[in-house]
């Protein structure tokens, strides 16, 4: 039987999808087994990948996604993409439902004690996560391409603006021109105006990325300014801008993730960068 014609009806959520892809594995042809493998692990990078990404990434032909998800129901791949979308809203809801997602597993009194240990937990897993996916070659290249830098132009909105802007003030007290693009006024783009190739952009973003930055990274790679990024998956849009990419992915406590492993990188860069330009 033709790939195409394994069809059903499609599930309208990612537990129903895994469901169904894991009932029919040992009957799927190869590349569609070695593609539903892919996505059951790596379902953010399937939410926001392009076609050709996910095909490399996942060994097969572009070809192959669609008729995957045509095997299964949906329309086409762009269909079976936004069930990995909502799964991602699901796992992330608004901070409302965080909380009470911490009441129904705590009780109806969060204690402060298991919300200490919650968080310290998720920081030590965000840590040694990062310590394993940020390679020294790489986090070497980023330093060298900053320190090289006249100015810094620092990008980062939302949930990792404090960091960003920790990098702001670090970078300042260590004597290395710096630029927060700050955003007020939606000022942004005129704020990297004045970017030139001898400057670099180091941005942040982690799903569900921020399409502010992401745009404005891509605007800078597009004039030749180098870009350092720090994200959390190879299919995160920064990664088609950036000249280096360091990789991190935050655990998470009641769906609140943590942002300990961003700064250590952060400070790492920092203290890093300042190093690099005293070494001439």
């Amino acid at each position: 039987m033709d790939e195409a014609e394994v069809t059903t009806e499609a599930p309208d959520d990612f537990d129903g999808l895994r469901t169904l892809l894991l009932s029919r594995h040992d009957a799927m042809p190869k590349r569609l087994k070695q593609l539903a493998a892919f996505a059951l692990e790596h379902p953010e990078d399937v939410a926001f990948g392009t076609v050709a990404g996910i095909a490399e990434h996942a060994g097969v032909q572009p070809s192959t996604l669609v008729r995957f998800a045509k095997s299964l129901g949906y329309d086409g791949f762009s269909h079976l993409q936004q069930i990995f979308r909502d799964r991602l809203r699901e796992r992330f809801p608004d901070y409302r439902e965080r909380l009470k997602g911490l009441r129904d597993a705590e009780g109806h009194h969060v204690h402060a004690a298991s919300l200490l240990d919650g968080f310290s937990h998720a920081a030590a897993v965000s840590l040694d996560r990062m310590r394993g996916s940020v390679r020294p070659e790489e986090l070497a290249r980023a330093i060298e391409t900053l320190a090289k830098a006249d100015t810094i132009y620092l990008l980062g909105a939302r949930r990792v603006f404090p960091v960003i802007a920790y990098c702001a003030y670090a970078f300042g007290k260590l004597g290395v021109r710096a630029i927060l693009i700050d955003h007020v006024g939606q000022l942004g783009p005129e704020q990297l105006a004045t970017a030139a190739g001898r400057d670099a952009v180091l941005a942040i973003s982690f799903t569900p990325y921020a399409p502010v930055t992401a745009d404005l990274a891509a605007a800078a790679a597009l004039r030749n300014i180098p870009v350092v990024a720090i994200t959390d998956s190879a299919f995160s849009p920064l990664v088609t801008s950036a000249d280096v990419w360091l990789e991190v992915a935050e655990a998470d406590f009641g769906a609140f993730r943590s942002l300990s492993a961003s700064f250590a990188l952060a400070m790492a860069l920092a203290v890093g960068t300042a190093e690099k330009r005293a070494e001439g």
